[in-house]
């Protein structure tokens, strides 16, 4: 037989070490040489080795002895048997479930062990959607939504139980509300199929609801919703959800809001967007303009000259939002609109008003045959009066010519 080796130097941690790094050790090597996941014809050896040193250094007396009389007392202490997973007949599952509890997600209740017990199988959470206007998301309203879901049974309160029903324990399970299988070294449980995990089944059930102790119908909630939401937010109503099984807590109801777009106004966070279309001649001149907002018109000054695109702002015009004291603000983007359905006399004014920028005024209109309107000193002040009163529109065909001309040379 071979001799065996140093329970410290199987785990790869020092004599000294904490109670933490031996469990971490030995979670490390377990995982690495368990026989259903490695093949190796030495692991399971490899295996029983790493949990015989854990079983004697995890337990301080045990530890006290081998630290003082080495195997001798280690045997001393483990002297009950032929068991190779520790003194007392220790189901070695229950150990593989406390220390891989947190590796497969379950701990003490689930992987391996006996402890987890029936269960309450809780209703479902729900989903649903309503859609408002956005003068009702800025003011807060009041919305009656209508879901079709699993209620508690009316007539046996949720219970399921039928006139004369009992709640028995379930056979297939014992009232564990899990049944387990072996694998190898290792127990795995799971949710029992006849009693769905809730350790009992009824006898004599419900006529009403076969025993579930609920029920599919439609019921109306009222949703109250704050001021100031946007598309997105959620309102959690507890226990609207799902009617849980058997008197089990329901599920709860997420009702998701949708604004509508407006016809006016685009939102962005707390803040309010709008086009204001303007006259030609109120951009020109200057005026006073009309502006909604949701608390009513206002109104704003337009300075001479304005052009299309530009944006102005009224503070405090916006929307202020359910979780914050903080007002938006209105952004107004004017927009200079052309005349449409002209008469021949304006469409004749208009000719003599681009006439007059261009620098042609009526006289030299009527001599535009004159051999004296082709002078370079007339061209010189037309392009000057066109480039003060359009100095986009001259910007833009320099630098249309500069483009021509750079492709040309």
């Amino acid at each position: 037989m071979a001799s065996k080796r140093d329970y410290y130097e199987v785990l790869g941690v020092e004599k000294g070490a904490d109670d933490a790094a031996i469990k971490r050790a030995f979670k490390r090597l377990a995982i690495k040489y368990h026989p259903d996941r490695n093949k190796d014809p030495d692991a399971g050896e490899k295996f029983r080795e790493i949990n015989e040193a854990y079983q004697v250094l995890s337990d301080p007396q045990k530890r006290a002895a081998y630290d003082q009389y080495g195997f001798a007392g280690a045997d001393g202490s483990q002297a009950g048997g032929g068991n190779p997973f520790g003194a007392g007949g220790a189901d070695f599952s229950d150990m593989f479930g406390d220390i891989f509890g947190d590796i497969f997600g379950a701990g003490r209740g689930g992987f391996g062990s006996r402890s987890s017990g029936p269960r309450e199988i809780r209703g479902r959470d729900l989903r649903a959607r309503i859609t408002i206007t956005l003068e009702e998301a800025v003011k807060g309203c009041k919305k009656k939504l209508n879901v079709k879901t699993y209620v508690k049974c009316d007539t046996c309160g949720g219970s399921g139980l039928g006139k004369n029903g009992k709640k028995e324990t379930c056979p297939h399970c014992h009232g564990q509300g899990q049944i387990f299988m072996r694998q190898g070294f290792m127990q795995v449980s799971q949710t029992c199929p006849h009693c769905n995990g809730s350790g009992y089944v009824i006898t004599d059930g419900c006529k009403s609801c076969s025993g579930t102790g609920r029920v599919l119908k439609s019921k109306t909630l009222e949703v109250d919703i704050a001021a100031g939401v946007d598309t997105g937010d959620r309102i959690r109503l507890t226990g609207e959800g799902e009617a849980g099984l058997n008197g089990a807590p329901a599920g709860d109801l997420y009702v998701v809001i949708e604004v509508k777009d407006h016809e006016i106004f685009t939102r962005d966070g707390n803040d309010l967007y709008c086009e204001v279309p303007i006259s030609f001649t109120t951009a020109a001149l200057g005026g006073k303009v009309e502006v909604p907002t949701l608390e009513g018109a206002v109104n704003i000054s337009i300075r001479p000259e304005t052009q299309t695109g530009i944006m102005m702002r009224i503070p405090g015009k916006g929307v202020k939002s359910y979780n914050s004291s903080f007002k938006g603000n209105l952004y107004c983007k004017i927009v200079v609109e052309t005349p449409i359905n002209l008469t021949a006399h304006q469409k004749e004014l208009l000719k003599e008003f681009e006439a007059s920028l261009n620098g042609e005024d009526k006289d030299s209109k009527d001599s535009k045959d004159d051999k004296s309107s082709k002078d370079e000193k007339s061209a010189k002040k037309r392009s000057e009066s066109a480039a003060r009163h359009k100095p986009k529109s001259e910007g833009f065909i320099k630098g249309v010519k500069k483009f021509f001309d750079d492709l040309s040379s």
